[in-house]
């Protein structure tokens, strides 16, 4: 497997309903909202002026990442490629629940010392370790920029991979909504309004 990777510009999707009122959503979707179409649009201005939109784009196949790469690309003569690597991590019985209510239901499985090991908690859901294993693959197959439209702890867990940090950094990766996350040389740089 390629342990370097190309320039990247990664994004996460738009703010969606279930963000707004707290949800997980993992393997299932809740539309974008007014603002989350606003920061679609932010992400395509962001990456014309950073001059990406040559590049090949990759989105994963769920309806808000989707119509967040539709609205940034928009008259720009870009269609992604889709690929399921770069989907949600699946939180199997979490998925539609807030925090409060998982740990209603499932008392204790949010306190964990390691907090990106929470995820693995999740009933019937996917783990952590799997999806660091199908970013990998993913990134290992680039064969030049990209540019990479996805999901907030997928997103996180592909720039760990391709920056090459611990997981145990997952929670200091941030995962904002509006902006570009910008990869090359081993470096991370935000791209925001």
């Amino acid at each position: 497997m390629r342990q370097d990777f190309p320039e990247i510009y990664v994004l996460r999707h738009g703010e969606t309903v279930w963000n707004r009122e707290g949800r997980m959503q993992g393997a299932l979707d809740s539309p974008l909202t007014d603002l989350g179409r606003e920061q679609a649009e932010t992400q395509g201005r962001l990456l014309a002026e950073a001059g990406a939109l040559g590049l090949t784009v990759y989105a994963s196949p769920q309806r808000r990442v989707f119509e967040t790469a539709r609205i940034a690309l928009s008259g720009r003569g870009v269609t992604p490629r889709v690929d399921a690597r770069l989907r949600e991590i699946s939180l199997g019985a979490w998925e539609g629940l807030t925090r409060a209510e998982i740990a209603a239901r499932w008392p204790g499985t949010l306190d964990v010392v390691d907090p990106v090991r929470v995820y693995d908690n999740a009933p019937g859901g996917e783990g952590v370790a799997s999806v660091a294993a199908r970013v990998a693959e993913f990134l290992a197959e680039l064969e030049g920029p990209s540019v990479i439209f996805s999901h907030g702890v997928t997103s996180r867990i592909l720039r760990c991979v391709a920056l090459r940090w611990p997981l145990s950094e997952f929670r200091a990766v941030p995962a904002e909504q509006g902006v570009v996350y910008h990869l090359r040389d081993g470096i991370q740089n935000v791209i925001e309004p």
